[in-house]
């Protein structure tokens, strides 16, 4: 059954969202205000589930290509999806019927809930990563042969690029990130086109309510003074991985990616040991001082507040922060031989490094606090 956005939602979706995408995905808390200004003004967001599409809808995937750096300076117009979208129907001579999540990661989370506000389009529950990746290869629907394209780019002044025909996602990311660049290192987008039958293949579903559920988990733990994390921890089948103070961060603008390291000094339990991060937009391994990975992709590598679980994303983290290190298992669609080529240590320039599951499932953690359903 279907259901519809209200401003609670979306409160609980900016804090899920931000765990979820790893620290990145684009700021969670602009996405939210943005999609929050559209139900005030009275816009109704629809949500359904996959199995609820019809096997020849036309869906498209939308959100936001760039740095997240560049989406905190610079804050979306909110219409650049859109505009990439109704680019994309005059193409095609047709019009879509269902929005789809290309993550569920930050801001990207809300985006097709900022298109379907003004569009009038439903949001399917799920999305194409199960947390946020940087490059365009990396979604389950590329990886399950989806093509790539037709799919368009729009950005802040309303220009328009359209990519007719790329055989293949990898080349559609360096071209697609090429042009971001361009633009300003922002834009949203709106690719690949779906029919309901390859979305239903391909698509990691409910993500969203999980999501929603984490955050609605993590708000309620924080009124009745219970454990943040270990709430948060009981949502996603995750585990703790350290808990510190950030002591350094090296941050860099580079190929349209936000690059670079954390470096965190344990405090109690793990006082005494360093763990450095490494992201490329996400988080992507955590390691000790001595070389011991903690955790590596597709697992999830989230940081939030020690104290608060409030999601800190890469662009937002600074000396000094209290964080907890957070290891979610990645969905079981993105740990698979075929995946692992495309999104696992290897592919991000860590060869040597073997990937080894963290324990768990996905989002089978039950809440432990009232008020986390969606």
């Amino acid at each position: 059954m279907g259901w519809v956005v209200d401003e609670e939602a979306l409160e609980r979706l900016a804090i899920g969202a931000g765990i979820l995408g790893t620290g990145g995905g684009g700021n969670p808390y602009l996405g939210k205000l943005m999609a929050r200004q559209f139900v005030r003004e009275g816009a109704r967001i629809a949500v359904v589930g996959a199995e609820e599409v019809p096997d020849d809808a036309l869906v498209v995937s939308v959100g936001g290509m760039g740095s997240p750096t560049v989406s905190v300076e610079r804050p979306r117009r909110a219409d650049e999806s859109v505009r990439a979208m109704r680019a994309l129907e005059r193409h095609l001579g047709r019009q879509f019927t269902h929005l789809a999540p290309s993550e569920i990661g930050g801001s990207n989370s809300t985006v097709p809930m900022v298109v379907a506000a003004q569009t009038g389009l439903p949001v399917i529950d799920g999305d194409g990563m199960g947390r946020a990746f940087p490059e365009l290869q990396m979604e389950t629907y590329a990886i399950d042969g989806v093509r790539p394209t037709p799919g368009a780019l729009s950005n802040h002044h309303g220009h328009v690029v359209l990519f007719d025909r790329i055989d293949d996602a990898t080349t559609l990311e360096r071209y697609a990130r090429a042009v971001t660049i361009q633009m300003g290192g922002a834009a949203g987008y709106a690719f690949p086109v779906m029919s309901g039958t390859e979305l239903k293949r391909s698509v990691i579903r409910g993500t969203l309510s999980l999501a929603i559920r984490l955050g609605g988990t993590i708000l309620a733990a924080r009124e009745r003074h219970e454990d943040v994390i270990a709430a948060a921890l009981g949502v996603t089948g995750g585990r703790r991985l350290f808990t510190g103070k950030v002591v350094d961060v090296e941050r860099r603008l580079l190929g349209g990616f936000a690059r670079g390291k954390v470096t965190i000094e344990g405090l109690g339990a793990d006082e005494g040991r360093t763990v450095a991060i490494d992201f490329q937009n996400e988080n992507l391994i955590a390691r000790t001082a001595d070389g011991e990975v903690l955790a590596v992709v597709p697992d999830l590598i989230c940081l939030v507040d020690a104290e608060t679980a409030e999601p800190v994303t890469t662009e937002l983290v600074r000396y000094g922060l209290r964080v907890a290190v957070l290891g979610i298992p990645a969905p079981a669609a993105l740990r698979t031989e075929t995946a692992l080529r495309v999104i696992g240590p290897a592919a991000f320039g860590y060869g040597d490094v073997e990937y080894r599951a963290l324990p768990g499932v996905y989002g089978k953690g039950q809440p432990t606090s009232r008020g986390a359903r969606p």
